[in-house]
């Protein structure tokens, strides 16, 4: 992947660090300008955004060609402007109206069932949210999901950056008339962590994650600019550090007066570098409950080469834990052993149960080790803290909708 080198410290280091962030930096990564005669397929440049329109279909059934689209998607979404927007994605809007009456219904009975659902960026309750929308369309209506999922412009765009065997996940959001804008953000993995969490990351991996996820909306209503479509900043997926840089105040600020926002049309959909720079916007219109299928696409080689049942790991190995610390072993020896057996990442989960309240991830399972074993807690307590974590983590007693 194409980055600017703009973190000269970096070359030394090998780290990141949150203050040396440089707003000048910064302004000269984004101030690129996207030109239509590099991309031959799009249509029209609009805010420095990457328009593809009907026109494109026309190149996908000869395999040649179709590769060629492949192509210009992933420069797109590399030394491009980092985001792309297709116009008219799915030509049959009838298939999004069958597919948004089925999140409607998701929502009801989440509702009936006296489910708040909790946000990464948003109050609970504010919006209203379908995690794990993937799995419940299929479950609750699978016709309507296979004529939704056979979207060809879903699938070039997945394949043109993560290649075959992507791994799709999707949540539903509505954000509500009076809904408030995100601030500005990137997205998964490191930017789900705090400024200190994605400082630990050597500045290989802040280079390297984005190539592990594409970050996806599917309009499912007309999104005039008044009922807060997303914000984007072409071309920030370029500035090295900004996983880090995101959570300062001035590039925040510079954000909010230079950023990008496009009207949709139900059926159109973006997709973009999880390192761009985006937020929603507020939803400042009257009746406009703002639907978008936020689609998050995987890489396959996201996943370790073999099975491990770390809850039975960290079940056997608390009481060791227990022993060396009352010996007096050093808190960085303890940790190691945590790493080596505990699951140390939050995700994948079921957001239903484990909700990222009050930070943007779930407590990880070692995080819920260290916990207890920085009290000395009993080992019955930690079983069933893990025991109680796991199923919610796959969601086990969810009621189905």
């Amino acid at each position: 992947m194409t980055i600017t080198p703009t973190y000269s410290s970096a070359a030394a280091s090998r780290w990141f660090r949150t203050e040396a962030c440089n707003l000048e930096d910064f302004k000269q990564v984004v101030s690129a300008a996207t030109r239509l005669e590099d991309y031959p397929y799009a249509d029209a440049v609009e805010q420095n955004v990457l328009i593809y329109g009907p026109r494109l279909h026309s190149y996908l059934d000869d395999p040649a060609e179709r590769t060629d689209v492949q192509a210009e998607l992933a420069k797109a979404l590399t030394e491009g402007p980092g985001i792309v927007v297709f116009k008219g994605a799915f030509p049959d809007t009838s298939v999004v109206d069958r597919a948004t009456a089925a999140f409607d219904n998701l929502i009801a009975a989440q509702k009936a069932a006296g489910v708040t659902g909790g946000d990464h960026f948003a109050k609970p309750g504010a919006n209203d949210r379908v995690w794990g929308a993937l799995d419940k369309l299929a479950l609750a209506d699978p016709e309507v999901f296979a004529a939704y999922y056979a979207s060809d412009i879903l699938a070039l765009v997945s394949e043109a950056w993560l290649g075959p065997n992507y791994q799709v996940t999707s949540q539903v959001n509505v954000v509500n008339p009076g809904g408030s804008a995100q601030r500005a953000h990137r997205d998964y993995h490191l930017g789900f962590m705090s400024a200190e969490q994605a400082a630990a990351y050597p500045a290989h991996a802040h280079l390297l994650t984005p190539a592990l996820t594409l970050q996806g909306a599917v309009a499912h209503c007309d999104m005039p600019l008044e009922s807060g479509p997303t914000l984007y900043l072409p071309h920030s997926h370029k500035y090295a550090p900004g996983f880090l840089a995101f959570h300062r105040e001035d590039f925040t600020e510079y954000f909010q007066a230079n950023y990008a926002q496009l009207p949709l049309s139900k059926g159109d959909a973006a997709f973009f570098n999880p390192a761009l720079f985006h937020g929603a916007g507020t939803n400042v219109s009257a009746d406009i409950k703002r639907m978008a299928n936020l689609l998050q696409v995987s890489s396959a080689f996201g996943r370790a080469m073999e099975t491990v049942d770390r809850t039975a790991m960290s079940k056997a190995l608390y009481p060791v834990l227990l022993e060396l610390k009352s010996a007096g072993s050093s808190e960085a020896a303890l940790h190691n052993i945590i790493a080596a057996s505990a699951e140390g990442y939050a995700f994948p989960t079921n957001l239903d149960l484990d909700q990222p309240i009050g930070g943007l991830a779930p407590q990880s399972q070692a995080e819920l080790v260290a916990e207890h074993l920085a009290r000395s807690g009993f080992p019955a307590e930690l079983n069933d803290a893990l025991d109680a974590q796991g199923a919610r983590r796959l969601g086990t007693g969810l009621p189905t909708a």
